[in-house]
């Protein structure tokens, strides 16, 4: 800061709202005007002198000699105030410079304090964002630590771990009809799907590159149960796909997987509410509006709900803790969750 703001600012007159009000030298009357009254003055004198002392002789010359004699009198005195008029239009312009500058200068000021105060406030919320990945990854912990262990068995890799103890293709003995003895079926005789096959077919490819994940899920596909599952949740997520609602923008609570595994063995009520952890408000809304509405999504819901309650039951038998949470972040298990908080199994 220049040194005339240093001095307003110690005078105490410029403070607050001083940066734009008059500056104190703004005087009605200052030396400019003092000495254009006083050379005026010696003027008028000594033009009053030189008509006293030349007696008729001033007034010669008619209306035209007394115009002239106007003309030189007058004309040096408009001269001088001009000149006064000009120093003090050009004192004003640089009173108002510096206010200007001044204002400026605190403009600036405050800008950088700002930008400070930004790069403050951006390292405090990353370093909010880094507790926030902390307590994820804490959590993730907790849920692998408190996986169902058995220590008389050795538990196989999920690459070639079957995801059921069953065959899958019971899973469809309910809805359909008695099996006839013709023989052995030909998926029978198949080697079961792992449980990262399943897990990555409930998952659904990312992108039309993800060869494991249409490979996963053609695998899943060839097993008749696992088949109806996965069409169920593929109708379900293209119903709701139309509404806006894709399960990759859903960012539902974690629930530990002792609660999943309640849930698998017929527990409902409060003690599993925490699997309806969808708080998105508009998806919850426009979900729960299209069931009142469309009774073909309604029939479609409730089909995938039954599929996913049925095959989760037997494939919580079978599941590690860490197993589980891995299924919870599936696209299927969101919409399970989203579309069972709505249908109220949670409550």
């Amino acid at each position: 800061m220049s040194d005339g703001q240093q001095s307003d600012g110690a005078g105490g007159d410029r403070s607050g709202f001083g940066l734009y009000s008059r500056s104190s030298s703004e005087t009605a009357v200052g030396p400019a005007e003092v000495i254009a009254g006083v050379v005026s003055l010696i003027w008028l004198a000594l033009v009053g002198g030189f008509f006293l002392f030349a007696g008729d002789g001033g007034s010669a010359g008619g209306s035209l000699g007394a115009v002239m004699v106007l003309v030189a009198i007058f004309l040096p005195l408009a001269l001088i105030w001009i000149a006064v008029v000009t120093l003090r239009t050009a004192r004003a312009m640089k009173d108002e410079t510096q206010r200007l500058q001044a204002a400026i200068d605190a403009m600036r000021h405050a800008y950088v304090t700002q930008a400070q105060g930004g790069l403050a406030k951006s390292s405090v919320e990353k370093r909010l964002e880094e507790i926030a990945a902390a307590a994820k990854q804490a959590e993730t912990a907790i849920a692998t630590f408190t996986s169902r262990r058995d220590a008389d068995a050795v538990q196989a890799s999920a690459d070639r771990k079957a995801a059921f103890i069953a065959p899958a293709a019971a899973l469809a003995a309910a809805d359909e009809q008695p099996a006839l003895a013709l023989g052995t079926p030909a998926e029978s005789e198949a080697a079961p799907v792992s449980v990262a096959d399943f897990i990555r077919a409930l998952n659904f490819p990312d992108s039309e590159n993800d060869r494991e994940g249409f490979r996963a899920l053609r695998r899943a596909l060839d097993d008749r149960g696992l088949a109806k599952l996965i069409r169920a949740a593929q109708d379900a997520l293209t119903l709701l796909s139309q509404d806006g609602i894709y399960m990759d923008d859903l960012r539902p609570d974690r629930a530990r997987p002792e609660i999943w595994r309640r849930f698998a063995q017929g527990e409902r009520g409060k003690t599993i509410a925490a699997l309806g952890g969808v708080r998105d408000r508009s998806s919850l809304a426009l979900t729960a509006g299209r069931m009142r509405q469309d009774t073909i999504f309604r029939d479609t819901v409730h089909h995938f709900l039954r599929l996913f309650d049925r095959t989760f039951a037997e494939f919580e038998k079978n599941a590690t803790d860490q197993e589980i949470a891995s299924l919870a972040e599936t696209r299927t298990a969101r919409a399970f969750m989203l579309l069972g908080r709505v249908t109220g199994i949670f409550d």
